[in-house]
């Protein structure tokens, strides 16, 4: 008798899909270490590293000083010795003391010593509001890091992806910053558990397919154009969602064939749309697709102003009334 059994997809939710990510990863390489604030008996401030230290020891699992500085610098030496270390950055806020170790050696060592040096890291930054969170624990910070050169920067939306690009993150010779949308993180999803990952780190993926207009989004966003697809359908509307998963680099291909196809684009994103990552697909849309575009490509984000306080992020962050609005505008061009 043939044994045909294939294994049953898992569900889980996001925060338990990235950390049965990184305990595949630590368990297939031993050079895999997490540093992170809290990360170890705590397991996070969101629970992401939840047991792994228990079972990978002090050593690989490394709660640290609250000083970001000091990690990403402490994660550069270690890239540097051969090992490959995953930072967890516990608030997108909590950044900013950590970038100049990030924009000067991590996106460039590789460059400077020309070729001749790695830095295999992974930067893991929970993004984004609707958490109701207090100042600096609510932010998109994103476009600073894709504008930075010698950076590969991804984001998950589900649960299979934030399973295996956790781990093609931390396999990758090139520093990745990785964003995890925190007021995601306890949706659920399935999670093909096999040999291989079903998308490479670097590739969009068409979400909902549609022939009316595109929307190109990713993150936390995902979700909330893809409800808003459901509503345009409703109402005749056939939207396609491109859910671009990498930000840099984009996939290119993926973005134009959708855009080519329905004649319409809208970029939706949490971030202020002012110099946000909207600025940079249009201008990839307008440049490359001109003559199939029936109507100018249209950004849907937030407001050019600090994060709000908790209490108005809903009127900041974009939602499906948002989006609808954008797609009549579109169409009625």
């Amino acid at each position: 008798m043939v044994d045909n059994a294939v294994a049953a997809p898992q569900k889980m939710t996001i925060a338990k899909a990235l950390n049965a990510g990184m305990r595949a990863a630590m368990e297939a390489d031993p050079k895999v270490v997490l540093l992170g604030e809290d990360i170890g008996k705590l397991g996070g401030v969101f629970r992401i590293t939840e047991g792994l230290q228990k079972d990978f020891g002090e050593d690989r699992v490394l709660d640290t000083p609250l000083a970001e500085s000091g990690i990403m610098g402490t994660a550069v030496g270690l890239a540097l010795r051969g090992y490959r270390p995953v930072v967890e950055i516990q608030f997108d806020g909590f950044v900013y003391p950590a970038f100049d170790q990030i924009i000067s050696q991590v996106a460039k060592m590789h460059y400077r010593s020309q070729g001749h040096l790695k830095l295999p890291m992974v930067i893991r930054i929970p993004y984004g509001g609707g958490i109701g969170a207090v100042e600096h624990h609510s932010e998109s910070n994103e476009a600073y890091f894709a504008h930075t050169a010698g950076l590969r920067v991804v984001t998950s939306s589900t649960p299979e992806d934030a399973y295996w690009m956790i781990q093609q993150a931390i396999a990758s010779d090139d520093p990745v910053v990785f964003y995890e949308p925190k007021r995601r993180y306890h949706e659920r999803g399935e999670v093909e558990l096999g040999d291989a990952a079903p998308l490479g780190l670097n590739d969009a993926v068409v979400r909902a397919e549609g022939s009316d207009l595109t929307l190109v989004t990713y993150g936390p966003m995902v979700k909330t154009a893809l409800i808003a697809a459901q509503a345009a359908e409703a109402e005749g509307t056939s939207v396609e969602v491109v859910d671009l998963r990498s930000l840099s680099p984009l996939d290119r291909p993926t973005i134009l064939d959708s855009v080519v196809k329905t004649g319409r684009a809208i970029v939706v994103h949490e971030a202020q749309t002012f110099l946000g990552m909207g600025a940079e697909v249009a201008a990839l849309i307008q440049q490359e697709a001109f003559y199939h575009l029936e109507a100018p490509v249209l950004r849907v984000g937030g407001y050019n102003i600090p994060y709000p306080p908790s209490r108005h992020e809903e009127v900041f962050l974009p939602d499906i009334d948002r989006i609808l609005d954008a797609v009549d505008r579109s169409l009625a061009y």
